[in-house]
């Protein structure tokens, strides 16, 4: 295991979260009187990075935010967390990404994102990072940001022995050069199906979609199933990893705590499956508390949400 704080480096996206609670998605032409409205941090990369760092990593972040003040905030928010921001270009062309979240009743949402300055990051963006991205033990990547600049970030961490994780949201077809740099894959049941071809219905087709992903060369694939948990597909392995029942408020950012719960154990030298379980608590707390990084909880919540499961199980 790794005693010294576990390097991870994070590619990818800032968004301001733009939030509105709702009793179910307006039809069109429909005008409806919302709930509760909140601005949050958000973006994928960010919210992956936020919770890494809260987790115990060492995080460093890199991306694009723009000269404004939605960038501004988002820049103080991951000084607060101690992440590593040398390498967060300010675009002074184009503006900070932006979210706009729907959360209905149930607490499932819909997003529209304008990316704006998360598709200007470049491969040049990347080479100047090449040196910390070259000491971590793992990288993180998604796909809110060009695949260009994470596919040469995967090819500095794997050609210097790091883990590469790929959260393939959202779903697009990925080139085989780029997730023949991958180790393990985190899809959720969409972006599965996206990728596989195979529909997520029921556990043996969830397995079998999983198998079609593993088969590509990658050393694992995490499939998240929300309430379900997790199925864990190795060469030599196959393991559901149960979820913890909790009461949802908001399912933003779950699938990124998750991620940077995994991304946190596996650079301490966790195995697999232990890391997975982890990680589902982490994504289970998420959703009780409304907004992306707000709702990103410290390793101390893990542990003590954890532990009191296993009291209630006992």
């Amino acid at each position: 295991m790794n005693e010294q704080s576990p390097k991870v480096v994070v590619v990818g996206s800032f968004n301001m979260d733009l939030v509105v609670k709702a009793s179910h998605r307006p039809q069109k032409g429909e005008t409806l009187m919302g709930e509760e409205f909140g601005m949050f941090i958000g973006g994928k990369g960010s919210n992956q990075a936020i919770a890494a760092a809260r987790l115990g990593a060492d995080v460093t972040m890199i991306g694009r935010l723009g000269t404004d003040l939605f960038g501004d905030t988002l820049m103080t928010a991951h000084a607060e967390e101690d992440i590593c921001t040398d390498y967060v270009v300010r675009d002074t062309e184009v503006g900070t990404g932006v979210a706009s979240i729907l959360i209905d009743a149930d607490g499932d949402n819909s997003i529209v994102i304008v990316p704006q300055a998360n598709m200007r990051l470049s491969v040049a963006d990347i080479e100047r990072a090449s040196e910390s991205i070259a000491a971590a033990d793992v990288l993180l990547l998604q796909l809110e940001v060009p695949i260009a600049a994470s596919q040469r970030a995967a090819e500095i961490s794997k050609s210097n022995g790091a883990t590469v994780v790929l959260n393939p949201a959202p779903a697009q077809e990925l080139p085989d050069d780029f997730l023949a740099q991958v180790d393990i894959l985190t899809p959720n049941a969409v972006e599965t199906g996206s990728l596989s071809g195979f529909k997520v219905s029921t556990a043996t087709e969830a397995e079998r979609a999983a198998k079609v992903l593993l088969d590509q060369g990658l050393s694992a694939v995490i499939l998240t199933l929300g309430e379900r948990g997790a199925l864990l597909l190795t060469p030599n392995l196959t393991q559901q990893v149960p979820a913890y029942p909790v009461e949802v408020v908001d399912t933003t950012a779950a699938g990124d705590a998750f991620c940077g719960a995994l991304a946190t154990m596996l650079a301490r030298g966790e195995n697999l499956v232990d890391a997975v379980a982890f990680a589902n608590a982490a994504g289970a707390l998420a959703v009780t508390v409304l907004g992306a990084a707000p709702s990103v909880p410290t390793a101390a919540q893990v542990e003590a949400f954890r532990e009191k499961h296993s009291e209630s199980q006992d």
